[in-house]
């Protein structure tokens, strides 16, 4: 089973409709603790779980999104939760891509942030093995010495060094074989290209101005392919925008729940 962080699941009777908060790599649904917050002040019922081998999920090695979309299902289903409005930020957008292919029927709506529909090239394969290799070999700082330095917009690094020992220890808190793990299904994702004009439900964008990792003119492309999307850019923000900028963040995320709830 996965472990997860929620917000008003207890109740006496079961949310038929939740917010579902898919993570970014290398995190762990503990980057969600600004959307969290603001759903637990709402009463917006909400879960937010981990992938394989995180914080307490179960390990799976050599998993895929397939297999970590099975296990949400049952999860969701164990959970009496029948709709989901799901928001996937980076590694989170492209299990939202698979949700979708796999399980529209749970889907009531969207909320894709820092990520995009592409699937890896030939050199960003190359630079996803070399990764691979190197975590498996010296563990999760490895992880962090390589993306620290383009994770977040320039300015996040001086205003905002919480967030630079929030990332650190979140990942550390992980294996190196784990780390991998990850990666690995991400380099084996599909391409979601054709899987955008696929989608029929409401759509919200949201990408940091200074994302390195997924630029925002990858966003701009999706919002073109899907009818009725909405795009919003977040100045000051880089690839994890809903901890750079969480009150900006929460606002657009706010206007799209009114959408869904």
């Amino acid at each position: 089973m996965l472990s997860y962080t929620s917000v008003h699941l207890q109740t006496t009777a079961p949310p038929e409709h939740a917010v579902l908060l898919l993570h970014a790599f290398p995190l762990s649904a503990e980057m969600w603790k600004p959307q969290l917050s603001m759903f637990e002040k709402e009463g917006i019922p909400a879960i937010a779980p981990n992938v394989f081998g995180v914080n307490g999920s179960k390990t799976m090695p050599n998993w895929t999104f397939s297999d970590y979309i099975q296990e949400l299902a049952s999860l969701l289903s164990s959970l009496h939760i029948d709709k989901v409005t799901v928001v996937g930020l980076s590694m989170g957008g492209y299990q939202a891509f698979e949700l979708w292919r796999t399980l529209p029927e749970k889907i009531s709506s969207m909320v894709l942030c820092d990520t995009k529909a592409e699937q890896d090239n030939e050199a960003a394969l190359a630079g996803r093995r070399d990764f691979i290799s190197a975590v498996r070999a010296r563990g999760a700082q490895e992880a962090v010495d390589r993306m620290l330095p383009n994770i977040m917009a320039t300015e996040t690094y001086t205003s905002k060094p919480e967030l630079i020992e929030t990332f650190k220890e979140i990942v550390n808190k992980q294996s190196g074989d784990v780390i991998a793990d990850a990666m690995q299904a991400i380099a084996s994702r599909s391409d979601s290209i054709d899987t955008l004009a696929t989608i029929n439900r409401p759509v919200t964008f949201i990408t940091g101005m200074e994302d390195k990792l997924t630029p925002a003119h990858l966003a701009k492309s999706m919002h073109q392919h899907v009818s009725g999307s909405t795009l919003h850019l977040v100045t000051g923000a880089g690839h994890l925008s809903n901890m750079e900028q969480p009150e900006v963040f929460n606002r657009h995320l706010h206007d799209h729940l009114k959408k869904s709830f």
